[in-house]
Parts: structure tokens; C-alpha cells; sequence
């Protein structure tokens, strides 16, 4: 089978070899760690509106949870990690509403809180208490900056109550080329709140690439893969995978931006060593949710 990898097969320490063109199948069921759907009565006019606001962009579902669970099924992928997003403040409770409805062994919402709420500190508390693992934020859609000092409260409570803190990073194709959650900015997250258990989307910031291997690449960050091999290409994108610790990549789609089976099918090609793909592709996300490892 013809893989279409292009330059070396540098591993990192640890990593067992595979040879070009081997298929490899993964036993571990796989974990979409980033995707997104929509109430039913919702979902036509929310892809609609998305579908508008970014030209030239496809979806690839209907952005129903139905069909993300067909994709899934089409996909081989066991779980994902549902991702929504308060664009405005009163939208706290119809969200985690909905993920009460959609919470099951398949599918993990995160709900969300915007950083402009007033209750923020009550609603991350009513999220923890609930059951629910992480949150989502977006900078774009809820109009902040990952670094300013309002966000700092943000970041504490979301410490304080144990959760996974999911961030959209780099540009977004429906938005102005603005830096609100760039590499350096992300590193300095990091660093300044070790504790906070973030997930940078998007292989660390989407089109910022130069600037996620100066800051990010090495470090102990956790950075899922949507939409980043598709920009980088196959050759740029072993590399990087090849180049962050192992323990931190995670699969993700951000479907139904991205067909969920594709995706997947191009990881699979990069001819990766299989400890690390097993990793990317489940294990690091079962640790971060504390789900046990199960093989198919």
C-alpha cells in the first residue's frame, strides 16, 4: 500500500519503528477528542450561519448528533469529545442542558461558559458538579484574548475545579487575522498556570506553524490534531507529530469541519510509529478523561 510519505523517519526515544508502508490497525478504540454538533432545531440554522461567515469552508454533516454518531460508526471511532460554545452569556444553561440530553458512554460534552458571564465562577462550579469533565473556549466567537488579566479568574477557577480546559489556538478562517490565542501567548498559559490541564486545538494554532515549533513543539502541552494536516501537508506534519512528546498529541476532527474517516485514514498514513499513534489516537485522551483503555 502506497502511503505517500515524503522525507525521513526521524522517531523520538521510545517510539518503535515501522517500516514504510506497513498497515498498521490500532486495537485501542479511537477518541475523537474535538468535534461539534447542534440541537436538532437548531442545527439547520446554526450550519447555515457557520457555513456563511467562512467562504470556501465544506461540511461534512448535517451537524445533528445523529449524524456525528454515523460518522463516527463510518469512522471506527468509539468516542468523541462534543465542544460547545456560549457565544453570548445567556446561553449557559440551554447549553448544558443540551449536554445533560447527549451525555453518554460515546459522546463527552464540554459545556461552556463565556468569560464575560458574571456567575462565571458559579457556572464552572455547576459544570464540575454536574459531572461534566472540561470546558470549551473559543476566543474568536466569545471575543477575548488568552492572555489578558481577565481571563487569569478564568483559568483559577477552572484549576480550582479539576477540569480540562479546551481552547481554540492559531487564526480562524471566519475571522480577521487577529492574535488572540497564539503560540507565545498559549506557552505562557502554560507556564504561568501549571496546573491548568489545557488542550490547545488544532496542532497548537492553526496557521501559526513557524511559531507553534519556536514555542510549543517540546513542551509539556497537550495539542489535539483537527484541520492541521490538511494545511500542513503530510511531509511537515509527521515531522511535528514526531517532534512533541508523545504523551501530549491527541486525535481530533472538529467535525463536521472535517470528515471524521478521513482524517483519520491521513493519520494513519504518516507511517508513524505505532506507540505514538496508539497514543495520539486513544490513550492520552482515556488518561485525560480517566476512561479505561478498551481494546476492540
Amino acid at each position: 500500500m502506497s502511503v505517500g510519505v515524503t522525507g525521513p523517519r526521524r522517531t523520538r526515544p521510545g517510539d518503535a519503528p515501522v517500516s514504510v508502508g506497513e498497515l498498521r490497525i490500532v486495537s485501542e478504540q479511537i477518541i475523537d477528542f474535538h468535534a461539534h454538533a447542534f440541537p436538532d432545531a437548531l442545527a439547520p440554522r446554526a450550519m447555515k450561519t457557520l457555513l456563511s461567515e467562512a467562504p470556501g469552508i465544506q461540511a461534512y454533516s448535517d451537524g445533528t448528533i445523529g449524524a456525528l454518531l454515523t460518522s463516527m460508526d463510518a469512522a471506527g471511532i468509539e468516542t468523541s469529545v462534543v465542544c460547545s460554545i456560549a457565544t453570548k452569556i445567556d446561553q449557559f444553561e440551554p447549553i448544558l442542558g443540551w449536554c445533560r440530553q447527549i451525555r453518554s458512554d460515546r459522546l463527552i460534552p464540554f459545556p461552556s461558559v463565556h468569560p464575560a458571564d458574571p456567575k462565571m465562577a458559579e457556572h464552572i462550579d455547576r459544570i464540575a458538579a454536574e459531572g461534566f469533565l472540561g470546558v470549551k473556549l473559543h476566543p474568536f466567537y466569545q471575543d477575548f484574548y488568552a492572555g489578558q488579566d481577565a481571563m487569569l479568574k478564568y483559568y483559577e477557577q477552572v484549576i480550582r475545579r479539576d477540569l480540562l480546559l479546551v481552547i481554540h489556538t492559531g487564526f480562524d478562517i471566519a475571522f480577521p487575522r487577529q492574535r488572540r490565542a497564539d503560540p507565545k501567548t498559549i506557552r505562557q498559559v502554560s507556564e504561568r498556570f501549571p496546573e491548568l490541564r489545557l488542550v490547545a486545538t488544532h496542532l497548537g494554532a492553526w496557521q501559526q506553524w513557524d511559531e507553534v515549533r519556536r514555542y510549543l513543539l517540546g513542551r509539556p502541552i497537550h495539542m489535539e490534531i483537527s484541520l492541521a494536516m490538511e494545511d500542513l501537508g503530510d511531509a511537515a506534519s509527521r515531522e511535528m507529530l514526531l517532534s512533541h512528546p508523545a504523551e501530549y498529541l491527541l486525535f481530533g476532527t472538529d467535525s463536521p469541519w472535517s470528515d471524521q474517516a478521513t482524517t483519520l485514514s491521513r493519520l494513519k498514513g504518516l507511517c508513524l510509529p505505532q506507540e505514538r499513534l496508539s497514543r495520539i489516537v486513544c490513550r492520552n485522551a482515556a488518561n485525560l478523561l480517566g476512561r479505561p483503555v478498551k481494546s476492540n
